[in-house]
């Protein structure tokens, strides 16, 4: 349809033939892809024959959780609940009995003193001239609006005038500059000491959050399952550091999957990621296929795994005959010479997600409705197809790995927790109607969150250098089982104060608070 961006061809929105040219050296060299397809495609049959391999060894066995029945169909057992040892939920409540009760201003002085987060709100008319008050009046929005307070509510909270609060947001709090802190934030985290203990930075998840709405909005739907009317989906990507670097505003209606490459592709943080795992909501072929043509890996929780149709590439009769427990379960033979002949358009469309030619949701969006009619989206779907049953194979294979897509699911699950915290007022529903403002409210959200998150991060270090340093021996497997997204200490609450000045003053040399001795306090007396 000429001048429609919805209906147009996907091929439009790619690199032009003379762009890649200049592009595609050193877009394979950056991805591990040879532009040849007749090169890659046979390290792709080797990938393939080596998870292959390890899925057989399982299926010999004959009695794990992953098995075949006596009709040859895939049985794939629940996995069992892991076994988190109690010394972690004893440690967790004897270092948050140490922790030091907060008001989350308190909270949000604290960590600006140490990353420097509100500097990133700058003025959106240009540099500006910054009133003492500015800090105090930025942290008053951010909770106004992460706690779904609004401006009004939080002005008769805190004090400071609803007219200074409208005018701070208005000019100060956008979502360029809420990334901008989140950043910050997000990386101050990463270089904590405790940080590693929860993971590396390599993995991430991504999972919607829904929140109700109140009165009429462009983006809000009716969705039974979730509402009694109608709401909006936030769509969160979270580290397995438990931090989020990633948020956005979806219909509730939209198929997830279609936004799940966005803020991997365009994360400017210094995690390192390199695999990502979802539920089934964000599992596509297509995303299976650019994923790995992007340098990453798809790594979801499929439901009725077993039950997916699972591709070859080559003749039946050699599968089955190399592999005669796993073989026949690959039941579609690949069209390869369809992968082969559109090989470098594969490669010129995850170019351009990579350097940011065109938006990864809109492109997935597009190539997942096309019909087997478009080549392009065709071609990317056997190649997702080969892609998934690689997959499925090692992930069938290794209980480990399952174990480990599962725990960060978890996390994200966590951390929805945290959020639903944290967005308590007017009983969780949204009521700013503008899809731009809900976006700036589920960015404040984040932010705050990663704040929360930051801060029990790095209290829980102190707490464990003190044990330490009184002889205690702490585990840091057992610390790797303690999720900085559950905190007891942290007063969200109330009347809210902000002083600047009088917080920080508050804090010693290195811009901390005195810990909790647990021997002096109560049991329990921070919860």
């Amino acid at each position: 349809m000429p001048g429609s961006r919805r209906y147009d061809n996907p091929a439009a929105y790619l690199f032009k033939p003379a762009q890649w040219e200049t592009h595609r050296t050193e877009f394979c060299h950056l991805v591990g892809k040879s532009p040849d397809a007749s090169e890659a495609l046979p390290l792709v049959m080797d990938e393939l024959d080596e998870a292959l391999t390890d899925l057989e060894e399982v299926l010999k066995r004959g009695d794990g959780p992953v098995r075949l029945n006596d009709d040859g169909e895939l049985v794939i057992s629940p996995l069992t609940a892991e076994d988190i040892p109690t010394e972690a939920e004893d440690l967790h409540a004897e270092l948050e009995r140490m922790l030091p009760n907060v008001p989350i201003a308190s909270l949000l002085v604290e960590m600006d003193r140490h990353t420097g987060f509100l500097d990133c709100f700058v003025h959106a008319g240009g540099k500006q001239a910054r009133s003492p008050q500015l800090k105090r009046n930025l942290i008053a929005c951010l909770i106004g609006l992460s706690t779904n307070l609004g401006l009004h509510g939080m002005a008769a909270s805190c004090g400071i005038p609803y007219d200074v609060l409208a005018w701070t947001a208005e000019w100060y709090i956008r979502e360029e500059t809420l990334r901008e802190a989140n950043i910050c934030l997000v990386n101050y985290h990463h270089q904590l000491p405790v940080t590693a203990m929860f993971g590396s930075g390599t993995l991430s998840s991504s999972d919607g959050q829904r929140f109700p709405t109140r009165g009429k909005s462009i983006t809000a739907r009716h969705l039974n399952k979730y509402f009694v009317s109608e709401g909006i989906s936030t769509y969160t990507h979270v580290s397995d550091q438990h931090s989020t670097f990633g948020t956005k505003v979806i219909v509730a209606t939209h198929r997830e999957a279609h936004y799940v490459l966005d803020e991997i592709l365009g994360n400017a943080t210094d995690l390192p990621i390199t695999e990502h795992a979802t539920d089934t909501h964000g599992v596509t072929l297509v995303n299976f296929g650019l994923f790995d043509l992007v340098g990453k890996q798809l790594s979801p929780r499929i439901r009725d795994l077993g039950k997916i149709t699972l591709y070859r590439m080559g003749a039946k009769a050699d599968y089955e005959g190399r592999f005669p427990k796993a073989g026949p379960l690959l039941t579609k033979k690949a069209n390869l010479d369809l992968v082969a002949d559109h090989w470098d358009d594969l490669l010129r469309l995850s170019g351009s997600l990579k350097y940011g030619h065109a938006t990864a949701s809109l492109i997935v969006g597009k190539l997942s409705a096309s019909s087997r009619q478009n080549a392009l989206a065709a071609a990317l779907k056997e190649y997702g197809a080969i892609r998934r049953t690689i997959y499925a194979a090692k992930y069938l294979s290794d209980e480990g790995y399952r174990r480990k897509i599962a725990r960060q699911l978890n996390k994200g699950e966590s951390l929805h927790a945290l959020r639903r915290q944290l967005h308590y007022a007017r009983e969780g529903k949204v009521t700013r109607r503008q899809p731009e403002q809900q976006s700036e409210q589920a960015w404040c959200l984040t932010v705050v969150t990663n704040a929360v998150v930051c801060w029990h991060t790095e209290y829980m270090g102190l707490a464990v250098g003190e044990l330490r340093g009184a002889g205690r021996e702490v585990d840091a497997e057992v610390l790797a089982h303690i999720s900085p997204a559950r905190s007891s200490v942290v007063n969200y609450y109330g009347s809210i104060t902000v002083d600047y000045e009088h917080e920080l003053a508050q804090l010693d040399e290195q811009g901390h608070r005195p810990l909790r001795t647990a021997a002096v306090d109560e049991p329990g007396a921070g919860l």
